[in-house]
């Protein structure tokens, strides 16, 4: 799966990871003291600098214990290729590229068996694996065994035993397998929140299919939001993963499972620094679930949110541009029980600080249904306080809009109008105004002609004198609610 990444189009491909790095390195000690008594009694003689090596973590005795926990995966699925075109499909099985003009075209697609439909074939793909149970209970990624006709798990004894999947969860990318065994060795888990920044951590996995590559590298960053509407906090690694790694174990230095590997940043596909886990905790936690019901509930708090720039926080005056804003609230979902509205913005859920707006969803991914959700809300210029009690998310989860860019100096740039009766039925609005047309900072911000300004800065907005008003009180920017096609967004529009 690709997923575009800032302006540099960086992709982020499922994988899994490790990579083992270090080198002895020596380091000189020598207090002042002691440089200027040798060179006050000799100063012409060599000064003899003793060295103290520095000690790096020895993650052999890890391998060695737990690697044998530590299995690959095969799998088997059927994809569905199109014999139907340039002879890409003759090519894959061993033809040349025909050209559709060539008279031996037609002979050789017929020889496939091709009337022109896809067809399925097998497929082949490989991850990896950890054993948390002596029986066979086996942990990975979701999207190793996604589609799945058939899976294969291989020990390091060389021992290969079919795969039953017990379940698995798409959102989290956590899987639970099993095979038919017995007095298996097992990994020991541990806990991703005692981590620390610069701690070393080690990666066993099936790195391109070679099984049982040991890797190693640092904890870069936790509690990590990646921009894909996930629900996980990833521990942010410097191991180096690669296609094959996927669903092996990630272990702290005690040679206790931290982490499953899971994702990478890259515009190769390959390994470029930034690789990416699931905590051990979340994955536990989904695979509890899964043993126990063969299916995962998430929590869902019924709103769309979107990101906090310095022109919203500004048009909202927030010190700093952090948070969620809230885009738009289902109707009778937990958030407008609670009292949340559109135009708010969330700060902390349950203590915890939502600086960027995809923490939002990994938080709420982390607690059960039924579960309450204690918010610090900001609201019209100030903070409150509100409690929600999530509901089953029913593979709902938790929108993040999309806010389009904000420039341009001047007055807003804004032609309305009243919406008629009949506007307002069709786009199940009670109130709003049309925008007829756009110029200046509105247009350059992305606003368009056939939009429906709902409100500004928060507050609602019924005519042109309400918009006047609130314009006015603005100081850098305003944030106009926009509402396009039955979606709603804030649209941060500086004013110069």
């Amino acid at each position: 799966m690709k997923i575009p990444f800032a302006a540099s189009r960086v992709v982020l491909s499922l994988v899994l990871g490790g990579v083992l790095g270090g080198a002895a390195v020596t380091t000189f000690s020598l207090t002042h003291a002691q440089a200027a008594s040798l060179m006050a009694s000799s100063p012409s003689a060599p000064v003899s600098v003793p060295n103290t090596p520095m000690s790096l973590p020895d993650f052999s005795q890890i391998a060695q214990q737990h690697g044998p926990a530590v299995v690959n995966i095969t799998v088997t699925s059927l994809k569905k290729v199109s014999n139907h075109g340039d002879g890409a499909a003759l090519r894959q099985h061993g033809f040349p590229g025909l050209d559709p003009d060539d008279p031996f075209y037609e002979f050789f697609r017929r020889f496939q068996g091709s009337d022109g439909d896809a067809s399925p074939r097998p497929t082949r793909g490989e991850g990896s694996g950890f054993i948390i149970s002596p029986d066979g209970v086996i942990m990975t990624n979701a999207h190793v065994v996604r589609d799945a006709t058939e899976v294969m798990v291989k020990l390091t004894d060389r021992r290969e035993f079919a795969a039953k999947v017990l379940g698995s969860d798409p959102k989290t990318d956590v899987a639970v397998i099993k095979i038919d065994a017995k007095n298996l060795p097992t990994v020991p888990l541990g806990q991703a929140r005692d981590l620390k920044v610069g701690e070393w951590v080690l990666a066993i996995g099936s790195p391109f299919g070679f099984e049982n590559s040991v890797t190693a590298g640092v904890v870069s960053a936790k509690g990590r939001s990646l921009p894909d509407d996930s629900l996980v906090p990833f521990i942010q690694t410097d191991v180096a993963v690669n296609p094959g790694n996927s669903g092996g174990p990630l272990f702290n230095t005690r040679g206790e499972v931290v982490g499953i590997n899971s994702q990478i940043y890259s515009q190769s596909g390959g390994y470029q620094g930034l690789s990416f886990a699931i905590p051990i905790e979340l994955a536990t936690k989904i695979k509890d679930q899964i043993v126990a019901t063969g299916h995962v509930s998430h929590a869902r708090l019924g709103v769309a949110i979107q990101e906090v720039n310095q022109a919203l926080a500004d048009s909202f005056h927030l010190d700093r541009p952090e948070g969620a804003l809230v885009s738009s609230v289902d109707a009778g979902g937990p958030a407008e029980k609670a009292g949340l509205q559109s135009g708010d913005v969330i700060l902390k859920v349950n203590g915890q600080p939502i600086v960027a707006s995809s923490d939002l969803p990994a938080l709420i991914g982390s607690i059960a249904p039924g579960d309450k959700l204690e918010m610090e809300v900001w609201h019209q210029s100030k903070s409150e306080h509100l409690t929600a009690k999530l509901i089953d998310a029913s593979d709902k989860t938790e929108k993040v809009a999309a806010a389009s860019g904000a420039s341009g100096q001047g007055r807003l740039g804004l032609a309305l109008r009243a919406l008629t009766p009949q506007e307002k039925r069709e786009a199940g609005i009670p109130a709003g105004l049309l925008i007829e047309d756009t110029t200046g900072p509105a247009a350059l911000a992305g606003v368009q002609s056939g939009d429906v300004l709902l409100a500004v800065n928060g507050a609602p907005v019924q005519n042109l004198e309400q918009v006047r008003t609130l314009v006015a009180k603005s100081d850098k920017s305003v944030a106009l609610l926009i509402e396009r096609e039955g979606s709603k967004i804030f649209v941060p529009v500086r004013l110069g």
